[in-house]
């Protein structure tokens, strides 16, 4: 060994006072080197583990890159990332899912959910995934070069996070070589063996989101919102776990809501199928009404084997909508719901930086159709009442010209019929919106039974006045402005808090009520993409629509990486979001402007 690599990360003497002086070169050489070299640096200083930057070869034939260390034992753990030829031994299950989107999607979701169960225990990490397949940032498929037909032109990238292990501030170097040459080495070449049982799950894997990819195509042929397969468990464990309840009610369809379909794995099969316009999910307390609407909110997205819900699909731009109070509202035309406010205040484009209950959820509506939703959701137990209805004896007591809200009851119609926004409500309260329904679905012990007929018998026996209007103007085309130049000195900052929030620099953006966002890796993108859209984007002249369907286009082109914070960065723990809730992230944000 050189003198130079003998010295590699120590300190040394300078001018009679101590400094520390290291090499920031990256290494490059055999995993067995890194091995040797953590071992050496045993209880010296931890910034000494700087000098392990670089890359390493496996005798497996893969690649461990060291990107960045952490500084200190307690800042955020090392960056690392791992390149896998396709064409490695074991690999040979994922050739066939390399030659397309959905088959790379699966792949890396999967890939995923293998190392992330396997790094359990140890220093390792990787992100987190929850029930549905999504787009990942923490397994990327490569392609090096034009030929994308053989997996020897393709990279498996594999980003993760190593925890380097001290005392105190001491380097503990025995213990970071097991970390690597032993429990890196077994949970990746365990995960990247795709043989027998590992092989088939793959399969499955792949298959649910190609099912679930074609019955989403077959609604809007059909001209359906959802559909909702015989035998789905839509019962959850518990309010605080998403996965499936194991002794919980199959779904059946009733024979005047079912349909068939054929699919490309699952073959032919039976469900309910919800047509377009206003669909009300009724029933007693507890008997799984919001069970069902839960079911389809997350019918946008696949869902994996097991899960119970791999064969509920809902269009792909459905927007779940409820009352907010305290969030922001940017320049919303509220007049299709508020004609007007005390003091004068302006409602054809009303903002705000506390709405009220009301005023949020009729501002979300608007957000949601500027942004190309095709369906809205609701349950009346997080929405504003006197948004929902206002019924005869409210409407005798106050007089229609002293009630400035136009409750939805009365622009439900309207909405399908004009704007082509359909809506699927629970509503336990109130028998306003039976008069309006096309379909009326009633949830009976979490059996779904078809009570359209008997809803309209009611109304017909128990009539009231009709009030429905005929029109719903077209939401005014936002255009944003981009963000004024920073004034205050401070750290930037962007991130996110779980699924709950998002930080800008010193802003915080609450998005708790965003219903799509299911995982804080999407969280974490729509942090990236709002300043992306803020930075570079927003121009005064573009619409939000505009903007957004440019943002969905990179995205597509260059996959998440393009909401990287550098050239060099390789984010790890990015979910691709919907760009409905893209917007619905930009709506409240609290210093937008708009031109």
């Amino acid at each position: 060994m050189s003198e130079r690599n003998e010295h590699r990360g120590r300190g040394r003497e300078s001018g009679g006072r101590s400094r520390r002086v290291y090499d920031d070169e990256p290494r490059d050489g055999l995993l067995s080197d890194l091995v040797g070299h953590l071992h050496a640096l045993d209880g010296r200083s931890y910034a000494a583990y700087r000098a392990i930057v670089g890359r390493y070869r496996a005798p497996g034939g893969w690649v461990l890159h060291i990107d960045r260390v952490q500084p200190d034992p307690y800042a955020p753990p090392t960056r690392i990332h791992i390149d896998v030829p396709a064409d490695s031994p074991g690999l040979e299950a994922a050739a066939d899912l390399l030659g397309t989107r959905d088959g790379r999607l699966a792949l890396g979701d999967f890939l995923t959910r293998e190392l992330h169960a396997g790094f359990k225990g140890t220093d390792l990490s990787i992100a987190c995934p929850g029930q549905e397949i999504l787009e990942r940032s923490s397994v990327v498929l490569r392609l090096d070069g034009e030929d994308d037909s053989s997996p020897a032109h393709w990279t498996i990238e594999v980003r993760a996070r190593l925890a380097l292990p001290a005392q105190g501030r001491s380097i503990q170097g025995h213990a970071a070589s097991r970390i690597v040459g032993r429990d890196l080495v077994r949970e990746l070449e365990t995960a990247l063996d795709l043989v027998g049982e590992r092989a088939e799950r793959l399969g499955e894997h792949a298959r649910a989101l190609e099912d679930h990819r074609a019955l989403s195509a077959i609604l809007r042929q059909r001209g359906w919102v959802a559909f909702l397969a015989d035998g789905s468990m839509l019962p959850r464990r518990s309010g605080v776990s998403d996965e499936p309840l194991a002794d919980g009610v199959a779904l059946t369809a009733p024979d005047t809501l079912a349909a068939t379909v054929e699919l490309p794995h699952a073959g032919q099969v039976r469900g309910t199928a919800i047509g377009t316009g206003v669909t009300l999910i009724v029933g007693g307390g507890y008997h799984g009404k919001s069970t069902l609407l839960g079911a389809i909110e997350r019918g946008v997205y696949p869902h994996v084997p097991g899960d119970g819900r791999e064969l509920v699909a809902t269009l792909p731009e459905a927007v779940k909508v409820r009352a907010a109070d305290g969030r922001a509202v940017t320049g919303v035309d509220l007049t299709p719901f508020i004609s007007h406010l005390p003091a004068g205040r302006d409602t054809a484009s009303f903002t705000t930086r506390n709405a009220s209950g009301s005023t949020s959820q009729a501002a979300s509506i608007i957000e949601a159709v500027e942004a190309g939703a095709t369906a809205l959701l609701l349950d009346e137990d997080t929405s504003a009442t006197n948004l929902l209805i206002r019924d005869a004896r409210m409407r005798s007591l106050v007089a229609d010209e002293r009630e400035p809200i136009t409750p939805l009851v009365d622009r439900i119609g309207a909405l399908a019929a004009v704007q082509g926004v359909s809506t699927i409500m629970v509503m336990g309260g109130s028998g306003d919106y039976l008069d309006v329904a096309d379909r009326v679905l009633l949830m009976d012990a979490y059996q779904l039974r078809d009570a359209t007929q008997a809803a309209r018998r009611v109304a017909a026996d128990q009539p009231r006045d009709l009030t429905a209007l005929e029109d719903f103007p077209r939401p005014t085309a936002r255009r944003p402005l981009p963000a004024p130049p920073r004034t205050r000195r401070g750290p930037i900052r962007t991130r996110a808090h779980g699924t709950r929030a998002l930080v800008l620099d010193r802003e915080e953006i609450d998005i708790s009520d965003v219903a799509g966002v299911v995982d804080p890796g999407q969280a974490e993108a729509l942090a990236h993409a709002l300043r992306a859209l803020l930075e570079q984007r927003f121009d005064g002249e573009s619409n939000l629509r505009e903007c957004l369907e440019d943002l969905e286009a990179l995205l597509d082109d260059e996959s998440l990486d393009a909401l990287a914070d550098g050239p060099r960065d390789r984010p790890a723990f990015l979910v691709r979001p919907r760009m409905v809730d893209v917007a619905a992230a930009v709506s409240r944000y609290r210093r937008l402007e708009l031109a």
